[in-house]
């Protein structure tokens, strides 16, 4: 009797096909991981190199100039592309801005002579004050986190806590480049200073965005240019809701971390009435429901009047014991701050925020956080917090 082939079901290749794809994608992760860091830490040893011999020069400011000139030609020919003049200029400032990082971490040297056959064994680091690191466990300290594109997008912002900000927010978030780029142009850091108590400024600098309160998810303001309706005379309130729903995802992004989306126009009713809620979330960090109502001009008493039976509705009716109380955020064009804080109780779970269909002017919202720190300085008497 012939024997019949033995065949595998789809079914049965499942699990085997879910173990495979994903140590598939972790190889790849770790080696795309491993390259970027050998990219950003060999660009910043260049940097070194180029910085200490420069300073062996009697004229450094001419004689750097010709030197990277000169540099660049040759590695160009030798190498190929990735050793332009500008190139090697940002090389350069990133060894001047990042260098006190490796110092902490106690490396002194990165000797790259043998990169090639097995580059992860044959790569060394030289430590003080002696000893040796495998390339492979200086990887695993990651001195930088982020790949050399994203660094070069980060040496254009000045101020030092600004940039540790978003360095410490694109690892976490893991950010592409056009992710950081926008987060970048929104001025998110400095939204969210203009949001925080005098003690939590240095902390974004410090540790990035730690989300705790309510209020470590608030900004100011929250910028939609990406609904694409800046240039529409006339969108009513339905308008703004639609086109944020269309761009979902974009305006999660906007929100902060930890958000899920639930519901629009959410219905509830007692006395025989009907209530809608335009927007409703919830914030797993917070572990809290988040509801968001939209108005286009400035806020009245009868908004927050109503926001407020919005929240108590659905800390006494939706939310279970175990959660914490509902936030409420009125989300409008113009905010008058006197009506809010004369409506609402100082320990209102509710917020009022602008929104803004444009990216905001960086060089305003400096000034106003510059303000803004000044006078928290007086009231206070604290040092410096930027």
């Amino acid at each position: 009797m012939k024997k019949r082939p033995v065949t595998t079901t789809t079914h049965e290749l499942g699990p085997l096909m879910t173990e495979l794809r994903g140590l598939i994608q972790s190889a790849r992760h770790a080696v795309a991981t491993t390259v970027n860091t050998l990219q950003v830490m060999t660009n910043f040893e260049i940097g070194r190199r180029i910085v200490e011999h420069e300073q062996q020069g009697a004229e450094r400011a001419e004689y750097g100039k010709e030197l990277l000139k000169e540099l660049s030609a040759r590695l160009s020919e030798e190498f190929g592309k990735g050793f332009s003049l500008t190139n090697l200029k940002l090389m350069r400032q990133f060894f001047v801005e990042y260098q006190n990082r490796i110092g902490q971490s106690g490396t002194d040297q990165f000797p790259l002579k043998q990169i090639g056959q097995k580059a992860t064994d044959q790569l060394q680091i030289t430590q003080k004050p002696s000893g040796q690191l495998s390339s492979s466990q200086f990887l695993q300290t990651r001195v930088f986190t982020l790949s050399w594109s994203h660094y070069v997008l980060l040496l254009t912002i000045k101020n030092s806590g600004e940039r540790s900000f978003y360095e410490i927010e694109a690892t976490n978030e893991g950010w592409s480049i056009p992710e950081l780029k926008r987060q970048v142009a929104s001025c998110l850091y400095e939204r969210l200073a203009l949001s925080k108590d005098k003690e939590s400024v240095r902390q974004l600098a410090d540790k990035g965005q730690i989300i705790v309160t309510a209020a470590d998810i608030l900004k100011e303001p929250y910028v939609l240019e990406f609904l694409g309706l800046d240039e529409k005379a006339g969108y009513s309130e339905s308008d703004l809701e639609s086109a944020i729903i269309d761009q979902l995802e974009r305006f999660l992004l906007e929100l902060g971390k930890g958000y899920l989306f639930e519901a629009r126009q959410k219905r509830f009713t007692f006395d025989e009435d009907h209530f809608f809620v335009d927007l409703v979330f919830y914030n797993r960090l917070l572990r809290c429901y988040v509801i968001i109502d939209l108005k286009l001009d400035k806020l009245s008493h009868q908004d927050l009047g109503q926001m407020q039976m919005y929240v108590n509705y659905f800390d006494r009716h939706v939310k279970t014991p175990d959660e914490n109380p509902t936030i409420g955020i009125l989300l409008c064009k113009r905010k008058k701050q006197t009506i809010v804080e004369l409506t609402l109780p100082a320990d209102a779970n509710i917020h009022a925020r602008e929104y803004d269909l444009y990216l905001p002017s960086k060089e305003l919202l400096q000034q106003k956080l510059t303000e803004w720190v000044r006078e928290q300085e007086v009231a206070y008497g604290i040092g410096d917090l930027l």
